[in-house]
C-alpha cells in the first residue's frame, strides 16, 4: 500500500513553504536571466559572473543579490550545482559593491500627527457615508482605518496585514486585543507569533478593528478583504500589492501632501521612529515588532534619531526601562503617550 499523499497535496504544501511574493520575484528573476539577458539554465559560473557584470551600476545591489538568490534556488531545486556559490561569482559581486556603492532608499515614515489626521478623516467620512446610506464607502473607510491603525501600532509589513484572520483575534473593547500572525518574513519556520495591542484613548486600533469587523458582519476569514462596487466582500485576503494604493488613496483624501511618497514600510518606519523618540530601546522594539536582528531595526529609524542605548539609568518620566520588562509594559507606554497627546491638545 502506498502511504504517500497524492501529488496535488504535496504541491500544495511545497507552495505554502515559500512566500507568494518570493515565488513571484524569483520567477521574474529567472525570466530576466533567460529572456532579457539571454542566459541558459543550468548556468555556468562564468555566465553568472558575466550577468552580474553586465548589470553592475544599472541595478541596485539588493536587486542583484535577489537575482543571485533566485538562480541559486533554481539550481538547488533542479538538482544542479549552485554556480552562485563559486569564488569567481562571489568576488565579482564583492567588486560590484565596492565600485557601485548605493544608499538604500528608505520609506517616508508616517508621523503620529499625520496618522491622526488620516484616522480622523476616515472616521468622519465613514460616519457621513453611513448616514447617507452609502454602504460601500462606509465599509471602505472603516476597513482602511483599521488597516492603517493596526499596521502602525503593531509595526506590520504590508504582507503581514494580509495574513491576519478574524477568528484569530480576541477583541476586548476598552482593554485591548490579542491577535495571531501565522507567518512573517523573518519567521522562517512558520511558527507564527501572538501579539497584543492596548486600547488607546485616541486613534485606537482596537476600536477601529472592532468597527470594521462589525460593519463587515463577518466572524471568520481574512481580516482585510476587497470590496466591489456593489458592496460585496471578497473571500480571499487583499492582494499585498493593493495595500500601498489603499493607503495612498486614504492619505490623499485626508489631505496629506505627497501621498504617493509613502510606501508599505511607512507605517512600520513611523512606529519605529515614534517608539524611539519616546524612550524605547532597540531590544524592546525588536521584541514588540518581531525583528531578530539589530541592523534590521536600525534601518527603520531615521539616522538623525539614534536609538537610546539598550540600557539606561534615567529613562523619560512616563516610560519604564523597557528592556527588563515584558512586552505588555510597552503597551502601557503607548497608552500613556496617547493620553499625554490628548492632554497637550486640551491645554493648548
Amino acid at each position: 500500500m502506498n502511504d504517500s499523499p497524492p501529488l496535488p497535496s504535496i504541491d500544495r504544501y511545497l507552495a505554502a513553504a515559500t512566500r507568494a511574493n518570493t515565488r513571484r520575484s524569483y520567477a521574474a528573476a529567472i525570466r530576466h536571466f533567460e529572456v532579457e539577458w539571454g542566459g541558459h539554465l543550468p548556468a555556468t559560473t562564468d555566465s553568472v559572473a558575466r550577468y552580474l557584470a553586465d548589470y553592475a551600476g544599472q541595478h541596485a545591489i539588493n536587486t542583484l543579490r535577489q537575482r543571485l538568490a533566485a538562480l541559486a534556488r533554481w539550481h538547488i531545486e533542479q538538482g544542479f550545482v549552485d554556480p552562485t556559490r563559486a569564488p569567481l561569482v562571489r568576488k565579482v559581486f564583492k567588486g560590484i559593491k565596492a565600485l557601485h556603492p548605493s544608499v538604500e532608499k528608505q520609506a517616508v515614515p508616517l508621523q503620529l500627527t499625520e496618522l491622526g489626521a488620516v484616522a480622523d478623516w476616515l472616521n468622519t467620512a465613514a460616519n457621513l457615508a453611513e448616514q447617507q446610506g452609502d454602504t460601500v464607502r462606509t465599509m471602505q473607510h472603516r476597513r482602511d482605518r483599521a488597516l492603517m491603525l493596526l499596521g502602525f501600532w503593531q509595526g506590520f509589513r504590508a504582507d503581514e496585514l494580509t495574513r491576519l484572520r478574524i477568528e484569530q483575534f480576541d477583541l476586548r473593547p476598552g482593554e485591548g486585543l490579542t491577535g495571531f500572525l501565522p507567518r512573517s518574513k523573518t519567521d522562517r519556520d512558520n511558527n507564527g507569533r501572538t501579539f497584543k495591542i492596548p486600547a488607546l484613548s485616541r486613534w485606537c486600533p482596537v476600536e477601529a478593528t472592532q468597527a470594521w469587523i462589525s460593519t463587515s458582519k463577518r466572524t471568520e476569514g481574512p481580516l482585510f478583504v476587497g470590496i466591489n462596487r456593489w458592496g460585496k466582500l471578497g473571500d480571499t485576503p487583499l492582494d499585498v500589492d493593493s495595500i500601498v494604493p489603499i493607503l495612498r488613496r486614504a492619505f490623499a483624501q485626508a489631505g496629506l501632501s505627497q501621498a504617493d511618497a509613502y510606501s508599505g514600510h511607512s507605517l512600520r518606519r513611523g512606529f519605529a521612529n515614534w517608539a524611539n523618540a519616546n524612550g524605547w530601546d532597540v531590544k524592546s522594539l525588536m521584541a514588540y515588532v518581531g525583528w531578530r536582528k539589530v541592523d534590521t531595526a536600525m534601518r527603520y529609524v531615521d539616522a538623525s534619531m539614534p536609538f537610546l542605548p539598550t540600557s539606561t539609568t534615567s529613562p523619560p518620566a512616563r516610560l519604564a526601562v523597557t528592556q527588563v520588562l515584558p512586552v505588555s509594559h510597552n503597551a502601557e507606554c503607548i497608552r500613556d503617550e496617547v493620553h499625554a497627546i490628548d492632554d497637550w491638545n486640551h491645554h493648548r
